[in-house]
């Protein structure tokens, strides 16, 4: 029975601090947000803290003692909340890479997960909840039927076990396909570098092809200007040969001859010097 009633008592907080989270936020925000880690309307971390002080607070008859400082229950209230914030904020982290707050624009936090501010005002909302919220729900209990809790922790449970495991089934996949897309990101990050890492190389590779084709050209046009050089040579030295006569003839002939083959040598070397230097 005392089970049943700490885990409706877990529920009725947890849905008290979804309120208050709700309205604060959409207030700052000027728009409605729905806060909490579930689809459903708790905040479980609200309900494990007064919960948990419930339960420390009746365990130990000094510290609900009226002669108790306030200032005490303050303090306790302070590390309290601070220790459940960062706690929560990691494990969240570390399951689901993501933040359901963060107070990295607040003084004084720790790792943006907890803060001194916020870590005053649930010291101070501590202190309410103490004093009268959790004196409200036990003079409840002391009225209420215990079949009631048996049977409101059954349907809760339920219900809240069917958020649970939807709420991890989605933000599962919703983790796989974050990372299926961060993958494959990667792979065409890669593909890219690697065009342009081998860009310079097929450039230069186009221009080396590029010049062979060009020398291969002047090539060509040294070979046509040489025959065509000696064509002329030889049309030249027939007509020579149809004008001369006598006996110094063949060395006139040979004498032209020489002096035309050396300036079609020439020429040929000037021209293939050229298209070497372009």
């Amino acid at each position: 029975m005392l089970i049943s009633q700490y885990f409706v008592e877990f529920i009725f907080y947890s849905f008290l601090g979804w309120i208050w989270e709700s309205i604060y936020c959409s207030a700052k925000e000027k728009k409605w947000a729905d806060r909490g880690f579930l689809f459903g309307p708790v905040c479980p971390i609200y309900g494990s803290c007064v919960v948990a002080t419930s339960i420390l607070f009746s365990c130990f008859k000094v510290l609900s003692s009226p002669d108790f400082p306030v200032w005490g229950v303050f303090i306790i209230c302070y590390l309290g909340s601070a220790v459940a914030e960062f706690g929560t904020s990691w494990i969240l982290e570390k399951r689901f890479n993501a933040r359901w707050w963060d107070y990295s624009d607040m003084p004084l936090n720790i790792q943006g997960r907890i803060c001194v501010p916020v870590s005053i005002a649930f010291g101070l909302a501590g202190v309410l909840i103490v004093k009268y919220l959790i004196p409200a729900i036990e003079g409840l209990h002391a009225v209420a039927n215990p079949l009631i809790y048996e049977v409101l922790a059954i349907v809760l449970a339920a219900l809240f076990g069917a958020d649970y495991a939807l709420t991890e089934a989605s933000l599962s996949a919703l983790l796989k396909d974050v990372e299926k897309m961060h993958t494959e990101f990667n792979e065409r990050a890669q593909l890219n570098y690697e065009k342009i890492a081998s860009a310079p190389m097929m450039i230069s590779q186009k221009l080396s092809e590029e010049k062979e084709s060009a020398e291969l050209r002047y090539e060509r046009l040294a070979k046509a200007y040489a025959e065509r050089m000696s064509l002329n040579q030889r049309r030249l030295m027939l007509a020579i040969h149809s004008f001369t006569s006598g006996k110094n003839e063949e060395a006139d002939h040979a004498a032209i001859k020489k002096r035309l083959t050396a300036t079609l040598k020439t020429k040929t070397r000037d021209l293939r010097k050229k298209s070497k230097q372009k």
